[in-house]
């Protein structure tokens, strides 16, 4: 593995979690959405990461993974509506968006589910940035000792 390998590596870690941090904080921001621009409730969002380059023939990836082989990074590959939870049904007869039995259909946003994987992402962040800072101490004090010598 390259010296800048690692860099690169560390950067689309940084970048993916921070695009998951924002799609969660829209999630929240939604939470009480019981009407967007096509009429329905907001619908909560969940972005799905893959590997930089997966889309290699298996056998390039065995030889790769017996060279030593290590990742390219992540990258974004979606962000998908969440279909699989329900949406919250409240009865407020006295709201806008009421059906004709008095329900309002909210998002299907848990907010502790948010704040939990905002931690998650969070703490993501930290690692992939820890892992920057450290590869990036390791290649000056290469440079250092290339010039002492």
């Amino acid at each position: 593995m390259g010296m800048f390998t690692s860099f690169d590596i560390n950067a689309s870690g940084l970048t993916a979690q921070q695009y998951r941090m924002d799609i969660i904080s829209e999630n929240v921001a939604n939470a009480n959405t019981t009407r967007t621009e096509d009429g329905t409730p907001y619908r909560r969002k969940v972005v799905t990461f893959e590997e930089k380059e997966s889309q290699t023939p298996f056998s390039r990836v065995l030889n790769d993974a017996r060279d030593n082989f290590s990742g390219k990074g992540v990258r974004v590959s979606s962000v998908q509506e969440d279909k699989t939870s329900d949406m919250k049904q409240v009865y407020d007869p006295s709201h806008p968006d009421a059906d004709e039995n008095g329900y309002v259909t909210y998002p299907n946003i848990n907010i502790v589910t948010e704040m939990t994987n905002l931690i998650d992402a969070s703490r993501a962040y930290e690692a992939n940035a820890t892992a920057f800072t450290t590869s990036k101490s390791m290649a000056v004090k290469g440079l250092e000792m290339g010039s002492n010598a």
